[in-house]
């Protein structure tokens, strides 16, 4: 088993991550799947899944400004710095969880929200399992434009395949009547997207923090479910010898053809 440093306690997520708004979630649960959970079980009190979960990829698109990078500094550093070089193509991030007593990362990539560099920015949505559609909450326009940042990152990906997220930033601008407002037209736009609706704010980290563990969640109970769907039909003898089915029959056959000889 490789060596696995341990989780920084911060990182520890006991409990299933609540959803910013019930108007605008991906999954109204309290909890983690049975199955999801049961395996995790089983994985922890034997010491696997060390070297059997994968990363999951998440990649943060959207205007140029809407506060991309200030969003994984503030999770990933916990620093915010109003001035910064734009993102010139892609940068990334390596966040380290526990997860119901097993560990899990996510690979989170910055991709630039300049014009010039979409080109370079879009061979990074392949693969991704989380796409985190970001705008201004201060600049309705960036709302406007998220739907065409999330369509071209789908198109560099299977039909289904991601988990979307609508993320506004920079909350701490609005009064409360603005910040309802615009909530209101995100959760319409979120419907429509079929993503769930976060608001933040990474100069105050203001739901920061229970963001990315929502999304680590569920991209780890996601993770595990499909795990589960790729391991072989098995069939328990006795006490606790798992044998595969089909290996079962080949040992049968050939035990029918040594009788023969």
């Amino acid at each position: 088993m490789p060596f696995c440093p341990p989780v920084s306690r911060d990182r520890i997520i006991s409990t299933f991550p609540k959803s910013y708004n019930p108007e605008a979630c991906l999954q109204m649960k309290d909890d983690w799947d049975p199955k999801a959970k049961m395996a995790c079980q089983d994985r922890a009190a034997l010491l696997q899944g060390f070297d059997r979960l994968k990363m999951s990829k998440v990649v943060v698109v959207g205007d140029l400004n809407v506060g991309k990078t200030c969003l994984i500094n503030r999770f990933c550093k916990d620093v915010f710095e109003r001035d910064y070089k734009a993102t010139i193509g892609v940068d990334f991030e390596i966040e380290r969880f526990e997860l119901s007593g097993l560990p899990y990362s996510l690979q989170i990539w910055d991709t630039a929200g300049q014009e010039k560099f979409k080109c370079i920015a879009s061979a990074y949505y392949r693969g991704a399992q989380v796409i985190i559609t970001v705008f201004d909450m201060a600049d309705i326009k960036t709302l406007e434009n998220t739907q065409q940042w999330l369509s071209e990152a789908l198109r560099e990906n299977e039909p289904n395949s991601c988990f979307v997220f609508l993320v506004g930033t920079k909350r701490d601008l609005l009064s409360a009547e603005e910040c309802e407002r615009t909530e209101r037209d995100a959760i319409n736009i979120a419907a429509e997207m079929n993503a769930e609706f976060w608001s933040v704010s990474s100069k105050t980290g203001e739901n920061v923090q229970e963001f990315f563990f929502r999304v680590a969640a569920l991209a780890f109970e996601d993770a595990i479910l499909k795990d589960l769907e790729t391991e072989p039909s098995t069939a328990q003898i006795g006490d606790g010898s798992i044998l595969n089915d089909t290996a079962l029959e080949n040992a049968q056959e050939k035990q029918k053809k040594k009788s023969c000889c």
